[in-house]
């Protein structure tokens, strides 16, 4: 059992009612089954407005692609499906739930997940049904509501890149993990000069002061002919190079096979909103981010692509705490 604390004053929090409160006397609220570390309203909103908008979006319990996810969770941890017992996991980053689901559904483990944004409350309504197994925090990565040396394995995928200090939130992953734990955690790589030279950077500086419910709106109303754009200029083989310029999300390159056109449109105004929305955006090299998991006194064991569903690829590294 993982000790949850204030992470100011290091206080064990126990639970009173409908609050968590430490010795002092600071109180922190349960809210739709979360426990609430920080208050709403910070750089990640439009994660937790996106999330609580799109929550099943992709779930597999919920496509008919259903171990997409699953397939990335296993093919990028390499951990065992079913095992884990006893074990206490920390989710770094949790979104709408699509790993949490698929982590209580095919291991044996406990695990505690959290995310700065309110798309906690998304997972909870996803996975809230697990029970004891599972413990949701609403938490920054710099300030979670665990003692260092507490987890047996950790994962975070699909976050770091859009923290603001990505080699902070590294040494902080790093910090909860027990002596021999595995940390395991994916991110946008940078790979040549040219990863930058791409639609989402010239418009994130005005896309990401936009309101949210407005950006949508003009996802929306503009995703058809975007589609068909990008459709058609990889059907005439100059997608690689042209689509980096089209203000759409990359549908050929990390989307599931098999999904409806309704789904897909969805599938494209969701990972579009989430391209364009982002007031953090910051793509590392990979062996920038191994250097600094060695700093951090752990043991890379693996840095590299690691390929899952319809042949789609990951910038993963995994390490084991010294």
């Amino acid at each position: 059992m993982v000790k949850i604390i204030n992470p100011v004053n290091q206080q064990e929090l126990k639970k009173q009612g409908d609050n968590y409160i430490d010795a002092a006397g600071n109180i922190f609220p349960v809210v739709n089954g979360v426990i609430r570390i920080v208050n709403e309203g910070n750089y990640s909103d439009n994660f937790g407005f996106q999330w609580n908008k799109f929550q099943k979006t992709q779930i597999d319990r919920e496509i008919r692609q259903s171990n997409f996810t699953k397939s990335r969770f296993f093919n990028e941890t390499n951990w065992p499906e079913g095992g884990l017992e006893n074990m206490d996991v920390l989710e770094a980053g949790c979104g709408a739930g699509r790993f949490t689901q698929v982590f209580l559904d095919s291991t044996k483990g406990t695990l505690y997940s959290y995310d700065y944004s309110d798309s906690v409350s998304a997972n909870y309504r996803n996975n809230g049904h697990y029970g004891d197994r599972l413990k949701i925090f609403q938490a920054s990565i710099y300030e979670m509501p665990f003692a260092d040396n507490s987890f047996d394995k950790i994962f975070c995928f699909g976050v770091l890149q859009f923290t603001p200090d990505f080699k902070k939130s590294v040494k902080s992953l790093v910090d909860k993990a027990k002596p021999g734990s595995e940390i395991v955690v994916d991110f946008f790589a940078v790979n040549g000069w040219w990863t930058k030279i791409h639609a989402k950077y010239f418009l994130q500086p005005i896309t990401s002061r936009m309101s949210h419910e407005k950006l949508l709106k003009k996802i929306e109303k503009n995703i058809g002919w975007l589609m068909k754009l990008h459709f058609f200029f990889n059907k005439i083989g100059i997608g690689k190079l042209t689509n980096r310029f089209l203000p759409i999300c990359d549908i050929k390159g990390t989307f599931p096979d098999g999904l409806t056109k309704e789904e897909q449109r969805e599938w494209a105004i969701l990972d579009t909103f989430n391209m364009l929305s982002p007031k953090h955006e910051h793509p590392e090299r990979p062996a920038k981010v191994v250097k600094w998991f060695k700093e951090f006194n752990t043991e890379v064991t693996f840095s590299g692509l690691v390929t899952y569903a319809n042949g789609i690829k990951a910038n993963v590294i995994r390490a084991v705490k010294k």
